[in-house]
């Protein structure tokens, strides 16, 4: 990361991006007749979202630079927390959703994690570490539902 505001302008797109996969598997199942895992999807999409729009709070003054999808360079293909598509299966069970969500989640703080120990900019350095103990709290949290579950 070269600036805060590149790095806000990743943490939105990272949000956005799982916004839009969680709304498209909360979808597919919900076509496929599977509320459940609908449902879970569907309430996944609205904590990014809610996500999204802290992270756009947190731009305050920044002006974020105009980027391309192709201008991102993530780890992967895709958003980090851009859940896998597989998720769109209509034989998905609640507890396989919650491990695709968590691994989604922990994917989020392990790239903020890198960002965090990557950086010597003590702007971004701060930020990714904000960034990084909310992702640890996200990855907690759907442990404890996946554990609560299985009892």
């Amino acid at each position: 990361m070269e600036s805060v505001d590149e790095f806000l302008a990743y943490a939105c797109k990272l949000e956005q991006e799982a916004v839009l996969r969680f709304k498209e598997l909360a979808e597919a199942a919900k076509t496929h007749g599977n509320k459940e895992v609908s449902d879970f999807f569907a309430q996944m999409a609205h904590y990014s979202q809610m996500h999204y729009q802290q992270a756009k709070e947190r731009c305050g003054y920044h002006d974020l630079p105009e980027m391309k999808p192709e201008d991102f360079k993530w780890p992967e293909m895709e958003s980090p927390e851009a859940a896998a598509i597989w998720g769109a299966d209509p034989l998905m069970g609640v507890q396989e959703a919650m491990r695709l969500a968590l691994d989604a989640e922990t994917r989020g703080y392990e790239f903020y994690k890198s960002i965090l120990d990557g950086t010597t900019d003590p702007e971004i350095r701060a930020m990714a570490q904000e960034f990084t103990e909310e992702e640890a709290e996200h990855v907690e949290a759907i442990q404890r539902w996946i554990v609560r579950l299985a009892a």
